[in-house]
């Protein structure tokens, strides 16, 4: 069973509405990820502080790019006769579920087997 029309278009909006949003979020952290000056008068402490936060974003930042990359997959593969099936076991994903992450391949069960 396959999505109906209306689904992959309603898909496809929640996609493009994603990698909008996304792709805004990692242009903030890239913001925050530009390396720290140490011509910046700020303590060491703070120094350190900024170094801690720079790691954290970094993390999210990676985090981020990898997403708008899985959105950008999903956009190519939502015509493809298997989109939206569960890459392991093989059933159908729930259309709720492709709605609140468009970007994923596993359904819950296979996903908490990982």
């Amino acid at each position: 069973m396959s999505y109906l029309h209306e689904e992959l278009l309603d898909i496809k909006s929640k996609i493009n509405d994603e990698i909008i949003t996304t792709e805004k979020i990692v242009l903030k952290y890239k913001a925050l990820t530009k390396p720290i000056s140490p011509e910046n008068a700020i303590g060491r402490v703070s120094r350190m502080d900024a170094i801690n936060n720079k790691s954290v974003h970094d993390s999210a930042l990676l985090k981020a790019e990898t997403k708008v990359k899985h959105l950008h997959l999903a956009t190519e593969k939502i015509e493809d006769a298997d989109f939206g099936v569960c890459r392991i076991c093989k059933n159908q994903l729930p259309f709720g579920r492709i709605l609140m992450m468009p970007q994923i391949t596993n359904c819950v069960i296979c996903s908490a087997r990982m």
